[in-house]
């Protein structure tokens, strides 16, 4: 690992935090009462919009956020809600309870800009619901509730939503359902039911505390917290063993992996790789980064549930509580390293083995998209792209931008209705149910072998599978954004709206076929995690994008910052010029990449950081489309001290 060459302030987090020094939010908590605290009597005044600073911070355990549209400009806001339900390992659901988070988006989802009430599925496998009014979120949380999904654990200093491989479900393997992992780990670290039920009134016959469950404590974690399982997958017809990372395990404060030794039918989980201090998030203006999680140890599937018990509980005493932009689980990690954290982790008494080398491990980015058999009844699921993970009938298109006639140009009457969609379909195929996916797509699972036409005609009947009377391309199905302005509160750019945008302009520049990914998120909390992909592209302010360079399609990779080691640069490419520097990047990969021969095709991850930043650098420079944009650059390098020793070495 490298640092920059130019000395930067480096984070300082106060670790083991003193009483006398925790911030104002570590005492919102210590006073709530179990983040109870005045949220019953707020949630009930509906004669203010808005919520004072410590029930919007304790609403964020109970799966809230207060939010205004970024749109609207002057003193007064238009204060809205946005709410979040934990869907475990992204569900499943059947047409009941498919048709509860249908019908709740069109009672109380219509004050928003996309024309129409839609539903947000994302990347941790949950859905969001915008543009809500104060009195109307009582009744959806209590209606939530009601489908056995909760919006507890949606946001907050908390374990967030357990992650599992959708698909993973139908595994014979023994231990390798990350699905049905997902939902064990998703209960036990959930919050306890009694704050939840106290505040919005739920059914207390629609939650239940299981019988061991994580003890949290009055300050709850220091800031949110993330757990992935990967998955390996067998397939049925050949035995074939395949390792899949669909939930880019390392992108998480723990994420985990199970090992597999044999092959088909004696293949079986012997242990769980487990990976630590993982995430995307940083924080302008602060010495900051993003991280992959770092291999911790393995652990045999006894010492699972302890070892990541003691991960957890070293993180909540170390973790800063005062700082709050340096209190996640990465900072520990990188202030007292991992050997520290391996011996502390043993002090709480769990047991591990050194990480596993295998190169395997943990596995590609699977996306499940079109068919795959499920190996545990024959039957298939068939995963279907989400653009952007936007549910929504006839998607509201800006008269400005709309384009009459012509093969490729859009109109008003192509939009797809994806929310009717999902509905006649689990309507129309019994048995079927759906799952959302770690790229904030759906896995429909159940279809029987005889009606798997049908099933495809059906979706393209609403209009899926095609965009502008094209058949979606390479490119847009594995890329994806966050959903940035106007409906987050800390964006600072466009991003859902942008990326249909941008693939529309790389594609008529013939870019479509290349099989990469590329991430764009409204600011640098990075929700679509788009320094894992090709290209990521990070709103930094007034219309303009950061580049992260250094990541993989496959998600193998961590991007970083474009820089010299002294000086970030394209940190402020303006939005009508991002194609052009996408443009130059894929055709220098196009023309110089590592040709297969025998072995994988080069992806383009592999190689920028085989050809380096300088090369980079030199490669934009020289190019017409790019030369004047690498004028623009931030004075001051951004701390990441994961940057690889190869990738600035000659910078």
């Amino acid at each position: 690992m490298a640092t920059p060459k130019k000395k930067t302030k480096q984070p300082e987090p106060l670790l083991n935090t003193p009483d006398n020094q925790l911030s104002a939010d570590e005492h919102f908590k210590l006073n709530s009462n179990g983040v109870v605290g005045p949220l019953p009597e707020r949630y009930r005044d509906h004669g203010t919009a808005d919520l004072e600073k410590e029930s919007e911070f304790l609403s964020k355990s109970h799966g809230l956020y207060l939010e205004y549209n970024r749109a609207k400009t002057g003193k007064e806001k238009d204060w809205m809600y946005m709410v979040r339900a934990s869907i475990p390992g992204g569900g499943a659901f059947n047409q009941q309870q498919w048709e509860v988070f249908d019908r709740v988006a069109d009672e109380y989802c219509d004050h928003n800009p996309y024309g129409k009430p839609s539903l947000r599925l994302t990347t941790r496998q949950n859905i969001q619901y915008h543009w809500l009014l104060k009195p109307q979120v009582m009744s959806l949380v209590q209606q939530i509730a009601s489908t056995g999904f909760y919006t507890l654990n949606g946001c907050g200093d908390n374990v967030r939503n357990v992650m599992g491989c959708p698909l993973s479900k139908f595994s014979t393997i023994d231990g390798a359902n990350g699905f049905e992992l997902a939902h064990q780990y998703g209960e036990y670290f959930r919050l306890p039911a009694a704050p939840h039920i106290q505040v919005f009134a739920v059914d207390p016959a629609h939650i239940n505390d299981p019988e061991n469950m994580y003890e949290y404590g009055p300050r709850l974690l220091n800031r949110k917290f993330k757990i992935a399982f990967g998955a390996v997958h067998r397939d049925p017809d050949t035995g074939d063993i395949r390792y899949d990372n669909c939930t880019e395990t390392r992108t998480n404060e723990i994420g985990i992996t199970p090992i597999v030794e044999g092959t088909g039918s004696d293949a079986r989980v012997v242990a769980y790789q487990v990976y630590v201090g993982g995430g995307q998030g940083e924080k302008k203006g602060k010495p900051t980064f993003a991280a992959h999680g770092l291999p911790f140890g393995t652990f045999t599937p006894d010492q699972l549930m302890p070892g990541l018990k003691a991960i957890v509980d070293v993180h909540k005493q170390w973790g800063d509580r005062k700082n709050r932009v340096w209190a996640r689980m990465k900072y520990v990690v990188w202030k007292q390293g991992i050997d520290w954290y391996r011996d502390e982790v043993k002090n709480l008494g769990a047991s591990f083995d050194a990480p596993s080398d295998d190169p395997n491990l943990p596995g590609p980015r699977e996306l499940h998209h079109g068919w795959t058999k499920q190996e545990s009844n024959g039957q298939w699921a068939y995963g279907a792209y989400i653009e952007c993970g936007r549910l929504v009938d006839d998607a509201y298109i800006d008269p400005a931008k709309l384009e009459r006639g012509g093969e490729g140009k859009t109109t008003a009457d192509d939009q797809p209705k994806l929310r009717s969609m999902v509905k006649e379909a689990l309507s129309r195929f019994p048995g079927t149910e759906v799952m959302i996916t770690p790229n904030q797509d759906l896995l429909f699972t159940n279809v029987d072998e005889s009606a798997k036409q049908d099933f495809t005609d059906c979706l393209a009947s609403f209009g899926h599978g095609t965009r502008r009377g094209k058949t979606y391309s390479t490119l847009r199905v594995l890329s994806g954004a966050c959903v940035g302005l106007p409906t987050c509160r800390l964006s600072y750019t466009d991003s859902e709206q942008f990326e249909p945008e941008l693939l529309d302009e790389l594609e008529d520049r013939g870019y479509g076929d290349v099989a990469e990914s590329i991430g764009i998120t409204g600011c640098e909390r990075q929700c679509f995690r788009p320094a894992t992909k090709t290209l990521g592209w990070v709103g930094s302010g007034g219309d303009n994008y950061a580049l992260k360079l250094g990541g993989s399609e496959d998600a193998s990779t961590q991007g970083h910052w474009l820089t010299d080691g002294e000086k970030q640069y394209l940190s402020m490419v303006p939005r009508d010029r991002v194609a052009d520097v996408c443009a130059t990047l894929f055709d220098w990969y196009r023309n110089e990449h590592q040709q297969a021969n025998g072995s994988p095709q080069e992806k383009m991850g592999g190689f920028i950081h085989r050809m380096g930043f300088a090369k980079t650098l030199d490669v934009l420079r020289s190019d017409e489309r790019t030369a004047d944009l690498m004028e623009l650059r931030n004075p001051t390098a951004t701390f990441d001290p994961y940057v690889p020793n190869e990738l600035i070495a000659d910078c």
